[in-house]
């Protein structure tokens, strides 16, 4: 059975819990749903194929949405949502790679996406695998990590034409990126675009904007939210 972006409220209503995090996880699921849904190439029946995309979840407090988004598209069973943090459960409040097909990286701690994206690109391309994008998402806060700026600018100075990063800006940030994140990845190298975070056709667009030579930002932009 197709599930359709219409359902999706329906899947993540299926979680509860006090860490499910639901305003903020809630903000990334368009642009969770764009990209599983008309960019990424991973099939469900072969998660690990050598010339699959790769991609990180960054943002800690998105796992509800991505977890909603890997049951529609048929990654793991939608009943596994039911249990959400639960003991026994594979979905914990954090992904975990070991755990559940498709998933790249165990994440949650800010500031961690990026540069695993960046390895995961260098490696690829140590490798001869030209073809596999490696896609991050990560939220604006992320950007009060230092590992972060390091990641970027490493990305922008070897040209990591294959790596894209989704920024969830809802201005959480503290320190002054709020409005001004697609300008400094441009400063870095990149190339950068920002788009309402809700608009599919905008954000599609914006995924798939030509980039020679330079790594890809996104930046999301969505209602505040804590």
């Amino acid at each position: 059975m197709t599930t359709t972006y219409a359902q999706l409220p329906a899947l993540m209503g299926r979680m509860t819990g006090a860490e499910k995090h639901g305003p903020a996880a809630t903000s990334t699921l368009d642009a969770l749903w764009v990209l599983y849904d008309r960019v990424l190439r991973i099939d469900p029946a072969e998660p690990q194929a050598p010339d699959r995309d790769r991609f990180l979840l960054s943002k800690g407090h998105g796992p509800m949405a991505y977890y909603a988004i890997l049951a529609a598209k048929g990654f793991l069973p939608a009943e596994w949502l039911d249990d959400f943090g639960g003991y026994h459960s594979p979905l914990g409040h954090h992904p975990d790679r070991l755990l559940l097909p498709g998933v790249e990286i165990g994440s949650g701690s800010l500031g961690h996406g990026l540069p695993l994206a960046v390895g995961t690109a260098l490696g690829l391309r140590a490798r001869g695998l030209r073809e596999p994008a490696v896609w991050t998402l990560l939220g604006d806060a992320e950007f009060d990590e230092g590992s972060n700026h390091e990641a970027l600018a490493l990305a922008g100075s070897v040209g990591l034409e294959r790596l894209h990063a989704v920024v969830i800006d809802n201005s959480s940030a503290t320190h002054g990126w709020s409005g001004g994140i697609a300008g400094r990845f441009e400063a870095a190298g990149w190339s950068a675009l920002s788009v309402d975070g809700h608009d599919h056709a905008a954000l599609y667009e914006a995924f798939t904007a030509a980039h020679p030579g330079r790594p890809h930002a996104v930046v999301a932009r969505v209602e505040p939210k804590n």
